[in-house]
């Protein structure tokens, strides 16, 4: 896998309507689980409590936070795309996201993207990508949103 490197808004504009590659598996833990749920205050015990779950959960294992596994996407987007003569990125939006199935804890992750589209708004560029998390051997993504990047080039 080789990271795809786009210099300015024309050439990443060549890529519109096209397939951007995809990242490496990411592997989710129970301790990056834990973690999150402290960061996050977010301690439900289908999340954090192996046991109960094993016991009480239709997935008979932990899962992570939806969150958690949104929260993998700049990681993943990093091995696509390597945005350069950018003098700012802008995490701008997302929009049309859904969980679609459960990461069950060590699951293996990885980030599909496709360019939908990118428009320059007077020197900003911004970009709406259309993305998917999946799960290594599940038929159905964890998650499918499109997310909306502004980049600021120099000229």
């Amino acid at each position: 896998m080789s990271t795809l490197v786009i210099n300015s808004f024309e050439e990443y504009k060549s890529y519109e309507g096209k397939e951007l590659g995809s990242s490496e598996f990411l592997k989710i833990t129970q301790d990056q689980i834990n973690k999150f749920a402290d960061a996050t205050l977010d301690h439900q015990w289908i999340h954090i409590d192996q046991e109960k779950a094993k016991n009480e959960s239709p997935y008979k294992n932990t899962i992570a936070h939806g969150y958690l596994t949104l929260s993998v996407l700049p990681y993943l987007w990093g091995q696509i795309v390597e945005v350069r003569n950018n003098k700012m990125m802008v995490n701008y939006g997302i929009e049309n996201l859904k969980f679609i199935t459960p990461v069950i804890v060590d699951s293996e992750l990885r980030l599909s993207a496709e360019l939908k589209s990118i428009v320059n708004l007077r020197g900003t560029s911004k970009a709406v990508l259309s993305i998917s998390i999946e799960i290594k051997g599940q038929r159905k993504p964890a998650l499918q949103a499109d997310i909306v990047f502004l980049y600021h080039f120099i000229n």
